[in-house]
């Protein structure tokens, strides 16, 4: 049963959606939600812009490892995390022992449709975002499946049927492994 599982790991680019799924994805299952960069800027009182200018993109990733090791020992929750967190090898390994990771893989179209106004995020204020978010796109998009447990496309449905499609992956997901409270999903085929 899908409601037996551990908590749910979101990863993914920029404006792949994490946040709007898993908020609509917690609420479904009837579990707190926590977006990992909200958390951060909540234990800091400044946000990630703020951060990124005083401690630069080093500092951040350090806050942001500390907030993913804290969050991931929680049980029964949705996290989103932010879309460089898989970088850090340590940050992969929490996510993908302790919880299903649900890649949300958003090609560089989307992204820049859902990023192109956002002045909140530090890595795009440059003069050419696009070449940004596939430089990183190609850098991250490995890590992302690497640490996955289940990936699934964004940017061709609405998320509230995204969110259906991804709960039937849950329970797919489910039938197919063995949970313990102690262990990372081990599947069983």
């Amino acid at each position: 049963m899908v409601q037996e599982l551990p908590s749910v790991f979101l990863v993914g680019p920029m404006g792949a959606g994490k946040t709007t799924i898993g908020k609509l994805l917690a609420k479904q299952l009837g579990r707190t939600f926590v977006d990992s960069d909200w958390y951060v800027e909540s234990q800091t009182g400044a946000d990630i812009a703020w951060i990124f200018a005083k401690e630069g993109e080093a500092g951040f990733r350090e806050r942001e490892t500390r907030a993913i090791d804290e969050l991931t020992q929680n049980p029964q929750i949705v996290l989103a995390t932010g879309g460089g967190a898989v970088m850090c090898a340590e940050n992969r390994e929490f996510l993908h022992q302790r919880g299903i990771v649900v890649y949300l893989n958003a090609p560089v179209d989307v992204q820049m449709a859902r990023t192109a106004k956002d002045k909140s995020r530090p890595l795009l204020q440059q003069p050419n975002p696009r070449k940004i978010l596939q430089d990183l796109y190609s850098a991250r998009d490995p890590l992302y499946r690497q640490v996955a447990h289940i990936i699934m496309p964004t940017g061709h449905t609405y998320p509230r049927h995204m969110v259906n499609q991804l709960l039937q992956q849950l329970e797919t997901f489910s039938d197919a492994t063995t949970v313990t409270p102690d262990s990372a999903p081990k599947n069983n085929q």
